[in-house]
């Protein structure tokens, strides 16, 4: 696959060399130009400091918030990304980069379950179901909410807990499973925060009697997303900031600590005296020269896989849907993103007068496979079994796309942070600093702002001294 590498045309401003008291620049390598690395190069280009290289194995920028654009015309994205933020750096670098070449939307974001379309988040909006499937999750609920037992010690019990039977049964057990791949009792409970919207009873309760909807939940409720090129449009735009210092095609196959080394598949090798790390932590260490104690720490890191199939239709979309879960058995993706609703240049002459895009997710891992073979064919039923498309319309599809994310969720395990711990302390005192969605292997910090962050505050931490506040939290 070839991802965006354009970048139009833009200004960029470089600040005097670094004024740091030592005689000499260290040299600083960073792995992977996924947003995270990015970050951390514009970051360093930011400073004015000189001594460092960008390696990345594909031939585009960008990690798993690339786009690409098929024979046919159309723009996929590998899944679905939604600009948002909650950091003022973050923001400032986006209106540097993007300017005014981006869309704005409200948030409008789906359940398809039960037959029925349901707002999200379900919790809020349970109204919207069969009646008997009403009461089953107020019972719940009211359950739920006088719970007195033990605290909850995994995913699974923190459901039960948290919504009760009846939530837990159609939605909540259903969409996690088909998401994660990996039994909810082995899950941890710790990183959930603002990934799971929370309700009270009262307020559910309140909702049904009334017929009211609520839908305001969660910090991604307004988003931007860029006019072109999907969200690599964004990534892309980092280029003119670190194409002096990228090198491309160049994938790490052995790392020796001690000797600050690091060869690649080509045959050529590099030396650094700090490495910034943003490929998978459990690879990092699998070709590195760490000890067996890390090595069975990261062992124990798990993450699951996905199929991204975009399905472009010579069909206008009559539908202003944003994206929509599916928990039930009847589709085998977790979510579909109606991709041509984010910007008219996700479609072929950006003409959706005519055309228009369906990007669907299906998770998968070691232990529950999906054939390869067949997700095409099985996606394009799921979306006419939901109608979101119409019996029929299989003979206007315009084209299709695959994309194999061979990592796409790091899943938190109970246990996982223990294990990174582990590793994290061994990579610190090796002038190893691993960040980044895969790199740091905590999904509750593994959103496009959390990762470009991430990047940028660990050039803050090895030049100045500052506080990684995202990493840290």
């Amino acid at each position: 696959m070839r991802g965006f590498l354009s970048t139009d045309s833009m200004v960029v401003q470089v600040k005097s060399g670094w004024k740091k008291d030592e005689p000499l620049e260290k040299r600083i390598v960073i792995l992977g130009a996924g947003p995270t690395g990015l970050g951390a190069a514009y970051r360093l280009r930011e400073l004015g400091y000189r001594n460092w290289l960008i390696y990345e194995k594909n031939d585009y920028i960008g990690g798993l918030a690339a786009s690409f654009k098929d024979d046919q015309g159309f723009t996929w994205d590998i899944g679905g990304h939604v600009m948002f933020s909650h950091y003022k750096y973050f923001d400032d670098v986006v209106d540097k980069l993007l300017g005014d070449d981006y869309l704005e939307h409200q948030r409008e974001s789906w359940i398809r379950m039960l037959q029925r379309w349901v707002p999200y988040p379900l919790q809020n909006n349970i109204r919207h179901l069969p009646k008997e499937a009403v009461l089953e999750c107020l019972v719940g609920l009211h359950e739920a909410a006088r719970n007195t037992h033990e605290p909850a010690r995994n995913f699974h019990e923190w459901i039960l807990s948290t919504f009760g039977e009846g939530i837990a049964k159609h939605f909540m057990f259903p969409y996690n499973k088909k998401l994660w791949r990996t039994p909810l009792d082995k899950m941890d409970k710790s990183w959930i925060a603002e990934r799971v919207s929370v309700v009270d009873f009262e307020k559910a309760l309140n909702n049904v009697i009334l017929a009211k909807d609520d839908t305001g939940w969660g910090p991604n409720n307004v988003f931007k997303f860029p006019l072109k090129n999907g969200t690599g449009g964004l990534f892309g735009r980092f280029l003119p900031y670190i194409e002096d210092n990228l090198r491309i095609y160049a994938d790490a196959v052995k790392i020796d600590l001690e000797q600050k080394r690091i060869w690649f598949a080509d045959g050529a090798t590099d030396t650094y005296d700090i490495l910034i790390n943003t490929s998978p932590l459990d690879s990092l260490i699998g070709k590195s020269s760490a000890p067996e104690e890390v090595r069975q720490a990261a062992g124990n890191l798990i993450s699951n896989s996905v199929y991204v199939v975009g399905v472009g239709l010579d069909k206008k979309l009559q539908s202003s849907k944003c994206w929509i879960y599916f928990p039930d058995s009847s589709a085998p993706f977790y979510r579909v993103t109606q991709f041509s609703n984010y910007s008219p240049f996700n479609v072929p002459s950006g003409d959706r007068e005519r055309f228009s895009s369906f990007m669907c997710e299906t998770s998968f891992s070691k232990d529950v496979s999906v054939g390869k073979e067949t997700i095409i064919e099985k996606t394009v039923k799921g979306l006419i079994d939901n109608r979101m498309m119409e019996p029929g319309d299989e003979k206007l599809i315009a084209g299709t796309y695959l994309i194999e994310v061979d990592r796409a969720y790091p899943v938190p395990t109970i246990g996982r942070d223990r294990a990174l711990t582990d590793i994290q302390d061994f990579l610190h005192a090796n002038s190893v600093y691993s960040r980044g969605r895969f790199g740091a292997w905590r999904y509750e910090i593994g959103n496009m702002d959390h990762s470009v962050m991430m990047g940028a505050e660990c050039v803050g931490s090895i030049l100045n001294g500052e506080k990684e506040a995202v990493f840290e939290s």
